[in-house]
């Protein structure tokens, strides 16, 4: 018995196939990219991570805002780079978030259900920004729940002349899913935007 089990042979387990030259090549080109395919830098978070639209004149000549979407459905929204307060000599130089009849600065959102957020109207005054002598009003843009502002502003008006479309923002909106598809044909592309104005 012990000679039949010795001289039964384990069986012979088969060699996988060697790897073909086009599955490597595939797997090649997914883990190292052609040079020339790249961009010239990679994209920015805005770019990277938002819908980009614009609102052109809204309400008055020059009021340019923009409004960058997040797949979750939260809005942030500032000054467009071609908004009347950045052609005004010694640029902006203080943001006011009291208008009429509250301040802004003074809501605080709370929990899981955004206790407190104000809801407002697409034309309903955010702040003013404030350029020598003069003061232009910010405006919501999108119908919905006004989740916070930029309190750095206050105290860093300086950020919207620097970088007004990264922490230069001025408030981050929750517009409801049908509020938001009623209004977004309203808004230009980036690309529209680009053409219309020069700049971005």
């Amino acid at each position: 018995m012990a000679e039949e089990a010795a001289s039964v042979e384990a069986p012979q387990l088969d060699k996988a196939p060697p790897r073909e030259a086009a599955v490597d090549d595939e797997t090649r080109a997914l883990i190292v990219p052609n040079a020339a395919d790249l961009p010239a830098s990679p994209p920015s978070a805005v770019e990277a991570n938002f819908a980009r639209y614009f609102v052109a004149d809204f309400l008055n000549p020059g009021h340019d805002q923009y409004v960058y979407r997040h797949p979750n459905g939260l809005c942030v929204v500032g000054l467009a780079p071609a908004h009347v307060a950045f052609k005004e000599d010694g640029g902006i130089t203080a943001v006011d978030f009291n208008v009429g009849k509250s301040d802004r600065s003074e809501m605080k959102v709370t929990g899981k259900r955004k206790r407190n957020a104000q809801h407002l109207q697409e034309n309903s005054a955010l702040c003013k920004v404030c350029v020598n002598d003069k003061s232009f009003v910010v405006r919501c843009c999108v119908k919905g729940s006004l989740l916070e502002i930029n309190e750095r502003l206050i105290k860093q008006p300086d950020l919207l002349n620097t970088s007004a479309e990264r922490e230069g923002y001025i408030a981050i909106f929750q517009p409801k899913p049908a509020d938001w598809l009623k209004i977004k044909d309203k808004f230009l592309s980036y690309e529209d935007y680009k053409n219309l104005r020069g700049v971005c």
